[in-house]
């Protein structure tokens, strides 16, 4: 990939990740480091997360603080934000990318299915924002980024559950914009396509996927999780000050 923007507002910035392990919170998590941002992040995959973290320490970037946690434990969670920011400082960037795209069906799906998956995949989200609110006031702004899918613009089969709450961070954005936008602070969704995760590709990408992938998609070629990490520094960043709730979708033309 051709050398990309550097954001000198980011320099110095402290971020909040969750799900930074692998995929593409493993990108979002290395692409901040990179503009010289302080990134802590949350995940239930140890190993890959503190070699992540001793990676992104060897390239001469700044180390990330990583804390194993289960996000759908709301208070583990919540004190595993304020640890963060009492060691490294209010967060000025939040980005809730954690998600599971486990497969279902309509007729299978029991109460405690349907908990547990809104539990992972949209619970969480409101309660970080909560978490940053109190010291992005204090800073008088702040970024908040939601991740979503576009699995529900496309009416993807397989996941009504998941493609729920991926609607519903849409409906969390907007609905939280207004009342944190006099406070300075931005919330917007960045909506991912298919992106070629090695998950994806172990689980999902077949041959037929591939198909469907080239069908659907305007751009030729994968879509990469850097190509959401791109979008997520922009919205991050200054440049995009006057940017709030606003659904970015990244999917090389599928919607």
């Amino acid at each position: 990939m051709s050398q990309l923007a550097k954001f000198g507002s980011l320099e110095g910035k402290r971020v909040f990740v969750t799900g930074g392990g692998s995929g593409i919170g493993e990108e979002i998590v290395a692409a901040f480091a990179a503009q010289g941002a302080q990134v802590a992040f949350v995940d239930i995959v140890e190993e890959a997360s503190r070699a992540l973290c001793s990676r992104i320490a060897a390239a001469g970037d700044l180390e990330p603080l990583f804390s194993h946690c289960d996000i759908t434990d709301i208070p583990a969670l919540q004190k595993v934000m304020t640890a963060f920011a009492a060691e490294i400082g209010d967060f000025d960037v939040l980005v809730n990318n954690a998600a599971n795209d486990q497969r279902h069906e309509t007729e299978n799906v029991t109460l405690d299915y349907w908990n547990e998956r809104i539990a992972i995949n949209q619970r969480p989200m409101f309660f970080t924002c909560q978490s940053v609110l109190p010291g992005m006031k204090r800073k008088g702004g702040g970024s908040i980024i939601n991740i979503s899918s576009i699995s529900w613009h496309i009416k993807g089969a397989g996941y009504p559950v998941y493609a729920t709450s991926k609607a519903a961070v849409v409906g969390l954005t907007r609905g939280l914009a207004r009342d944190l936008g006099s406070h300075g602070i931005r919330v917007n969704t960045v909506t991912p396509g298919w992106v070629m995760t090695q998950r994806q590709i172990d689980l999902w990408v077949d041959d037929a996927a591939e198909i469907e992938i080239k069908r659907n998609q305007c751009l030729p070629g994968k879509l990469m999780p850097q190509h959401i990490a791109s979008m997520v520094l922009f919205l991050a960043a200054d440049d995009s000050a006057m940017c709030t709730a606003q659904e970015f979708i990244v999917d090389a033309g599928w919607v």
